[in-house]
């Protein structure tokens, strides 16, 4: 299959045209008719963008309840009893000594595309390097891929730390796979407030992202990405302002920039429906999303 995200793959951008907006189907819920999940991933595979805007058109959808969401109750998305367990560890940092864990992927995990796994910067939301977020490192490395992800709340409260300084402790767990996966390509998700901090990071220039995957973060408001490399997968849930005004200018400037990009929306879905620990958790949406970033990861890293 050809690598859209390589230098020879990649053309002037025509005109801007805004496209309808689509989401992915889950389990049959609220997908309007516009496109099946099998599409969704068809388009994905095939270059094809689910991208448009988000606030138009979702009227057909009854949205969730405030508290909790749709999907079979059991285990998150990638846990098994083989997911390894992430290991605590401390790194230097810009300003001193850094925390957090990491987990060493597992190995023989077959990929889609045949190579090795990258490693993986995750970026926890705004409260910090909980439990959900310790699995997850683990879930990654279950899934093939190196794993870290930085405690960003230890020591500072995050609503006023300023984002440069954020930036660089993440920059140095950048630094840190690098150590521990050498030779392996670079990818960070986030999540939340951690989203919208990988946004900033592409935002900022980061050249060894080769992929990245922001779920339901806000953009900066005058994001520029025309000195980053990733390709830039968005996840969204339907029912998340003023996360969801964000997209659209995002969307128009990575387009700028020449960037390989693509957005699902999951329908039904409020912030933080992929948190297993949350109220907000959507099990059906939560599968669906996991399968998707393991898609684009595994195409880009």
């Amino acid at each position: 299959m050809r690598e859209l995200g390589g230098a020879s793959a990649r053309r002037t951008p025509g005109p801007y045209r805004p496209r309808p907006e689509r989401w992915s189907g889950v389990d049959g819920r609220c997908d309007d008719g516009r496109v099946s999940r099998r599409t969704a991933l068809r388009g994905l595979t095939g270059g094809a963008l689910l991208i448009g805007g988000l606030s138009a058109g979702l009227s057909g959808c009854t949205p969730p309840p405030a508290e909790g969401g749709g999907g079979e109750p059991g285990a998150p998305p990638g846990r098994g009893p083989d997911t390894p367990t992430a290991n605590e560890l401390s790194f230097h940092g810009p300003n001193g000594s850094l925390q957090g864990v990491w987990a060493t992927p597992v190995r023989g995990v077959k990929r889609a595309s045949g190579r090795p796994g990258g490693a993986v910067l995750v970026v926890h939301d705004d409260q910090g390097l909980t439990d959900h977020f310790v699995d997850l490192v683990g879930r990654f490395a279950g899934a093939g891929y190196g794993a870290l992800c930085v405690d960003l709340r230890r020591g500072r409260d995050l609503a006023t730390a300023p984002v440069d300084v954020l930036l660089a402790d993440l920059r140095a767990g950048l630094d840190e796979l690098r150590v521990r996966f050498p030779g392996r390509k670079l990818g960070a998700v986030g999540f939340g407030f951690g989203g919208g901090l990988v946004w900033s990071l592409l935002s900022a220039g980061e050249p060894r992202l080769a992929a990245a995957v922001p779920f339901y973060g806000e953009a900066p408001e005058e994001p520029d990405f025309t000195r980053c490399r990733a390709a830039v997968l968005a996840i969204y849930g339907q029912y998340d302002e003023p996360v969801n005004s964000t997209q659209d200018k995002a969307d128009y400037k990575l387009f700028k920039a020449n960037r390989e990009r693509a957005a699902i929306v999951y329908p039904g879905t409020r912030h933080a429906f992929f948190d297993d620990t949350g109220p907000g958790y959507d099990a059906g949406a939560a599968a669906a999303a996991w399968r998707d970033t393991g898609g684009w990861l595994d195409r880009h890293l």
